[in-house]
């Protein structure tokens, strides 16, 4: 019979592997937000942030766009790709100004999301309140396989 023994690390060890553990939480947010286009030159492609969910019937795409009103965003499906897609002004009042920093982000941005085949276009719904993209698609109905019968080559 083999013994098993817990392995201890010691405190100094553990505190090396939090600060490791950090610096990589630290490195992926970075890729993340570079992949996203975010903090690229100030005035880059943002995507903004989307949740993707789903009853039986519908499905329902929200995403972030605070400060926009519905003329300024553009809504379309092209081969079942859902594009949310536009523009936030650049405040012109912002440049007379002397900044410490500034984080808030201009610009075009984009985002395109994969819906399934066979949604009905003319009954997607699209909302906006409160800074809050709302683009209701209702579920295409499910077909049930078929089944093929495989014959041996004549």
């Amino acid at each position: 019979m083999t013994e098993h023994r817990a392995i201890t690390v010691p405190a100094a060890r553990q505190d090396v592997q939090d600060i490791f553990s950090s610096f990589q939480r630290e490195v992926d947010r970075l890729f993340d937000d570079f992949g996203r286009g975010v903090g690229v030159l100030g005035r880059s492609r943002v995507a903004p942030r989307v949740d993707m969910c789903e009853t039986e019937t519908e499905i329902e795409i929200t995403a972030e766009l605070p400060g926009l009103t519905e003329r300024d965003v553009d809504v379309s499906l092209v081969d079942n790709l859902l594009t949310i897609a536009g523009e936030k002004k650049f405040d012109t009042e912002r440049k007379t100004k002397d900044y410490a920093f500034a984080e808030r982000h201009y610009g075009g941005f984009s985002r395109t999301v994969p819906l399934p085949l066979g949604v009905d276009q003319s009954a997607i719904k699209a909302t906006l309140a409160n800074g809050v993209l709302k683009v209701t698609v209702t579920k295409p109905a499910t077909v049930a396989p078929t089944k093929i019968e495989v014959k041996p080559k004549v």
